[in-house]
């Protein structure tokens, strides 16, 4: 039987791609469903399937069976709170690509999804774009956020994707993985994918001039295979775009456990008095005092204080 990668989701159609290269249009089988699984989608982009092919006027596959994920990436579903969206599987590297105008992107926006990545166990970096379309202001904030994320343990690159700046170094960190590429509609995400590989021709919007807000070109996510050289072990290149993503819910993460999705906090958290310290009021709080003494940034205190809360990152948010 043949094993297959879900390339692209559709409603209830999946392209899939098997081994030998070969794509392949398939729906699942009524009875597949994954055990005490409350998504709205049982498979995503980048899940292995089993599935067979089908002899029929519209040569539809079947998929039959999901094989375990090693991890993947959730969202909260937008019309459904309390099921998850997995956006999609079986990650090498998150890359959250960002902007400082044009629109903007915020920290509260950023920490969610980094929180979600370190708790699903994928690596995840930022790709801080359009640094060529900044006045003096805005350069200030970008090199503000680059060090607060440097700062806290994550490879941050920045591109001008438009003029093809950073491109080079961006295929450095996407040779031979699986790479999720996510953001705010209008970031530039498939004007980055057209420029690592112009053959795919991806097709892209202008911001709307009236909202400074991107328009949506991608409807649902998709992997491409990209034409980049290998990377060790001689395995090919995959790059998932996904639609824009205006808010990132967390979910299934309880609020004790948040803390140690921050890099800088789960590596100070032993020096606080208490074991069970929520980093909020308690004396003796080593985080609270890293963050006074300016080792952890204000704006990644606040964020994880707003999700304690549970507040939503697209409502009026403290950067400073």
């Amino acid at each position: 039987m043949p094993i297959g990668l879900i390339m692209r989701s559709t409603g209830s159609r999946y392209l899939v791609r098997e081994e030998s290269g070969a794509l392949y249009s398939c729906v699942a089988k009524g009875n597949l469903r994954i055990k005490g699984w409350s998504s709205t989608n049982p498979l995503a982009v980048g899940d292995r399937v089993d599935f067979e092919l089908q002899k029929s006027e519209e040569d539809v596959g079947s998929i039959l069976e999901l094989h375990e994920r090693h991890n993947y990436m959730v969202r909260r579903s937008v019309n459904l709170s309390h099921h998850k969206h997995v956006i999609a599987a079986n990650l090498d590297l998150a890359m959250l690509m960002v902007t400082v105008a044009r629109p903007r992107t915020s920290y509260g926006f950023i920490d969610r999804f980094l929180v979600t990545a370190e708790a699903y166990q994928v690596p995840a970096m930022l790709v801080v774009n359009k640094i060529d379309d900044l006045d003096e202001d805005e350069q200030e904030r970008m090199f503000d956020l680059v060090d607060t994320y440097q700062e806290a343990g994550y490879k941050v690159l920045m591109t001008a994707a438009l003029k093809g700046k950073g491109v080079k170094a961006l295929k450095e960190q996407l040779a031979g993985k699986v790479t999720l590429l996510a953001g705010h509609s209008g970031v530039g995400k498939s004007t980055l994918i057209n420029a690592i590989d112009p053959d795919l021709d991806l097709w892209t919007l202008e911001i709307s001039e009236s909202s400074e807000k991107g328009q949506h070109t991608t409807t649902n996510a998709e992997m491409y295979e990209l034409d980049i050289p290998a990377g060790d072990g001689g395995k090919s290149t995959f790059i998932i775009d996904t639609p824009g993503i205006k808010g990132f819910g967390l979910v299934d993460i309880e609020p004790v456990h948040i803390g140690d999705q921050y890099p800088e906090m789960f590596a100070r958290k032993g020096g606080c008095r208490f074991n069970d310290c929520m980093h909020k009021e308690e004396p003796g709080c080593a985080i609270r005092k890293a963050v006074e003494a300016g080792e952890i940034a204000q704006s990644r205190y606040t964020s994880y204080l707003d999700m304690l809360a549970g507040l939503n990152e697209e409502s009026p948010y403290r950067t400073e």
